[in-house]
């Protein structure tokens, strides 16, 4: 499967249901939870493997910090009226995280707390913008202004899960997984195996086209489906659910 632009429809659809005000109190919220796991990690635990392969709990932090920064720079050049995209390069961006995970624990810690703290009171712009203004992420990838307390919300919660320390889907508050189910679900394309139609208990549903003829039903609650369709379910949750490759 590979990510697709989310098209102005259904970003405009999305920022109606996930009002941001909500979403950016959820942010803090979910960061606080995530910094107080990760405070309690030992150097050791640190440089031990996250959950995303080939990757140490040091490379998730990292990714997240720099993450943070990247959307700070990407609001800050439409403030200035020119174009910006979060990474010179995806060569700068994994050298960066490469680098960042050689810290200390306690280096990590402070960069997770200050990176947040920045885009916390940067993403404040936003009030004064039209919800509706479209800032370019990556090239060609364009996300409405009002969408990005979400689309940070997203990495701060699967990556939490990342960090294998403690916390999972189920951890997740009904709505915000409902809101992030819909939201993984727009960046889905599936280029081989079935169709999959996702029944989730709330009432959402969606089609996700494969390129078999068949249809298989992925059913269950907002988290699980969550879990499952970004790849971060175990391999027992997973049972009853269709199969379904691992997302970035």
């Amino acid at each position: 499967m590979r990510a697709v632009a989310w098209d102005a429809r259904s970003q405009a659809t999305m920022a109606l249901g996930a009002p941001m005000h909500d979403i950016r109190q959820l942010k803090l919220e979910y960061t606080q939870r995530l910094l107080g796991d990760t405070i309690a990690l030992s150097e050791r635990a640190w440089q031990e493997p996250a959950r995303l392969p080939g990757w140490t709990r040091a490379h998730v932090a990292t990714h997240l910090a720099r993450n943070a920064d990247a959307l700070v720079r990407a609001v800050d050049s439409v403030l200035m009226g020119r174009r910006g995209l979060m990474y010179d390069s995806d060569e700068d961006r994994e050298l960066a995280i490469e680098r960042g995970s050689e810290r200390s624990g306690l280096d990590l810690q402070i960069d997770l707390d200050t990176s947040a703290g920045r885009l916390s009171r940067r993403l404040n712009v936003l009030d004064s913008l039209p919800g509706d203004l479209m800032v370019e992420l990556a090239p060609g990838l364009l996300f409405r202004a009002d969408i990005l307390p979400l689309v940070r919300l997203n990495e701060v919660i699967l990556h939490h899960i990342d960090l294998d320390c403690g916390f999972d889907a189920t951890n997740i508050q009904p709505r915000v997984a409902r809101w992030l189910l819909e939201w993984n679900c727009l960046a889905i394309e599936l280029l081989h195996g079935p169709t999959i139609r996702v029944e989730s208990d709330s009432g959402f549903r969606c089609i996700l086209p494969g390129a078999a003829d068949e249809t298989e039903v992925a059913r269950g609650s907002d988290a699980l489906l969550l879990g499952w369709v970004t790849g971060r379910l175990d391999a027992e949750a997973s049972l009853s659910l269709p199969e379904i490759p691992v997302t970035a």
